[in-house]
C-alpha cells in the first residue's frame, strides 16, 4: 500500500512540475499537433525511429531527433518507470532560437542560461 501511494505521489509531482512523458506513435511522420508535455516516440516496423517535442524555450518550434544508430547525428532515449524521457547527448539547436539543453527525467536542464521566451 505504501509503495502504491509513493507511486501516485511521484506521478502527481511529475505532472505538477510539467515533466515530459513519452507517448508512442506508430509510423514515420510526427503528428500534426504535439502537446506541450508530450515527447512523441515514433515507432515504425517495431524500430524506434525518432522523437519529437515542442522546444522548451517557448518559441513554438517542434524538435525532431533521430534515434537510429546508423545515422549521424543521433540520440539515445531512455524512459524511467514514470514514463519520463532522458535523451543523450544534449540538444543544441543551430537554427531558430539556438537553445542548448539536456532532457533528463522529463525535465529541461539548460546549458548556460535559458533563452528569452518568444
Amino acid at each position: 500500500m505504501i509503495r502504491w501511494l509513493e507511486g501516485v505521489f511521484k506521478r502527481f509531482v511529475a505532472y505538477w512540475r510539467g515533466d515530459l512523458r513519452v507517448v508512442q506513435h506508430a509510423g514515420d511522420t510526427l503528428p500534426e499537433h504535439i502537446q506541450r508535455r508530450h515527447l512523441i516516440l515514433m515507432i515504425d516496423a517495431g524500430e524506434h525511429w525518432s522523437v519529437g517535442f515542442q522546444c522548451p524555450c517557448g518559441c513554438g518550434d517542434i524538435i525532431e531527433l533521430l534515434l537510429l544508430p546508423a545515422v549521424r547525428p543521433h540520440w539515445a532515449l531512455s524512459v524511467d518507470g514514470l514514463g519520463r524521457p532522458t535523451l543523450y547527448p544534449s540538444v543544441w539547436r543551430t537554427t531558430g532560437c539556438r537553445s542548448h539543453f539536456w532532457l533528463r527525467q522529463g525535465r529541461t536542464v539548460w546549458v548556460g542560461r535559458k533563452p528569452r521566451s518568444h
